[in-house]
């Protein structure tokens, strides 16, 4: 996202640490800070408690909330960070009640992982205390009273930590969507951050503020050395998560490579396959796929054209129309690209889509000649993505197509070549989001005009290139 990185102690973290606060976003800060402050004040620290040192047993739980958020958490490929401070919050919740958890929340200003960037901290801080505050108000109005858990009440107990979850994750994801929204994230970065799993990320969420009744159950045994005890399960699922992380930077790293390699090859189709992908993904998530599919489907639409790597550079920049020979290597290439990914295991429905992406609706493509739903919906996705940018990049050797055009074409090939369906719900996904296109792909300097057959665009069978 454009302000920054989300997890599960849903935080404005800045990963683009260049990005801009907005007017808007000061505006909406200053009211949250306000807010927090005087809610927090007027609401007793520690009022109903039941715990033998609550002075001492706030102190070790903002301790706790800021020993966690300090270490932060690993990046996801969903781009998501994960923190187990919401576990001390909730403690505390549990412990002390709703002020309480508020300043253990507010603990969030001091951490030490960010960079002292003054709008983060004071938004995080008081986005914090406010969630503890709400968090700790439903706790009470089942509960009644806070403190150590007693088995006797243990129904009400955890019915009313239940309820103090779901508030806490619902104000810190909603403080979190407002200030993105005010402070410009696009579209597409949205899309690109992973609202499509908000789901996924609710649910996560509400399993990792389990911990925070753990701790508080440890606390009737093993006092507040038990906030000691649980960070031991708690950075070694970081420590686990890490390595999650550390395989999917792997695999992105591999895909890109593989891409660049494509690009080298065929220097005038740049950035293509990073388009591809983001249409497959607009589509993909119009039509109604689930998070992993078009997690997938974003991986097909990165390399459905690695089979190039098989086919002859002299071939892909060929000076003159390809004769029948060349062009049977160029029809080649998805089967190509499914012999150099197929081992890659994480993929899965993925091999379709690069495979049959060169299918057509009548038929009439290649290169097992396919008809209708015969094709992969995978491949029918990236067909239109494909062939949708296809037309309009600027290439060296000719203008794009605008927008309006591209559309055009599309729908003229609606049932013939591309799916209806899927093409209406790119073309309603362009209109929603809007379509960002790539500026002209500069060819090497040493190369003369000539002419060249288009594998991609179907509108242009001969093209002029700079190759």
């Amino acid at each position: 996202m454009t302000s920054g990185q989300l997890g599960v102690s849903r935080q404005l973290a800045g990963t683009q640490r260049a990005a801009r606060i907005t007017p808007a976003a000061w505006v909406y800060i200053g009211l949250v800070v306000v807010a927090a402050a005087v809610l927090v004040a007027r609401t007793p620290v520690l009022g109903r408690t039941h715990a033998g040192n609550p002075w001492r047993d706030l102190v070790v739980l903002q301790t706790l909330f800021l020993i966690c958020d300090s270490a932060g958490g690993p990046l996801t490929f969903r781009q998501t960070r994960w923190s187990p401070s919401w576990a001390a919050t909730l403690a505390a919740v549990v412990l002390l009640g709703p002020a309480a958890a508020a300043f253990v929340g507010a603990m969030s200003l001091l951490s030490v992982r960010r960079e002292p960037r003054l709008g983060e901290r004071l938004f995080n801080g008081a986005m914090h205390a406010l969630s503890g505050l709400a968090a700790g108000s439903a706790y009470l109005a089942i509960n009644h009273s806070v403190g150590v858990p007693h088995y006797h009440y243990i129904s009400r107990t955890l019915l009313a930590f239940a309820a103090a979850a779901v508030v806490h994750v619902a104000a810190n994801h909603g403080m979190i969507w407002v200030i993105n929204r005010l402070n410009g994230a696009s579209a597409l970065a949205r899309a690109d951050a992973g609202e499509s799993s908000l789901v996924l990320l609710l649910a996560s969420d509400l399993g990792y503020a389990s911990l925070g009744l753990v701790i508080a159950s440890l606390w009737m045994i093993m006092d507040w050395f038990a906030a000691v005890i649980v960070l031991v399960p708690l950075f070694v699922a970081r420590w686990a998560i890490a390595q999650f992380a550390e395989e999917q930077r792997a695999y992105t790293a591999t895909m890109n490579a593989l891409c660049q390699a494509v690009e080298t090859k065929d220097y005038y189709t740049r950035g293509h396959g990073d388009r591809v992908s983001r249409g497959s993904i607009m589509i993909a998530r119009k039509i109604g796929m689930s998070s992993a599919r078009t997690e997938a489907i974003r991986f097909a639409g990165m390399l459905h054209d690695v089979g190039k790597l098989g086919v002859p550079t002299q071939v892909l920049q060929k000076t003159g129309p390809l004769t029948e020979d060349e062009f049977a290597a160029i029809q080649l290439h998805p089967m190509r690209g499914l012999e150099i990914v197929r081992e890659i295991g994480f993929l899965f429905e993925a091999l379709n889509g690069i495979m049959h992406h060169h299918e057509r609706i009548d038929g009439r493509g290649y290169p097992m000649g396919l008809a209708g739903h015969e094709i992969p919906e995978f491949a029918r996705v990236i067909a239109v993505a494909d062939a949708f940018d296809s037309m309009t990049s600027t290439r060296s050797y000719r203008e794009a197509k605008s927008i309006d055009q591209g559309v055009a074409e599309l729908r003229r090939g609606a049932g013939t070549q591309f799916d209806p369906v899927i093409v209406e719900a790119f073309i309603a996904a362009v209109a929603q989001q809007g379509w960002e296109l790539p500026g002209p792909t500069t060819a090497p300097s040493d190369l003369a005009m000539v002419t060249v057959q288009d594998h991609d665009d179907p509108t242009a069978p001969l093209q002029v290139v700079i190759p």
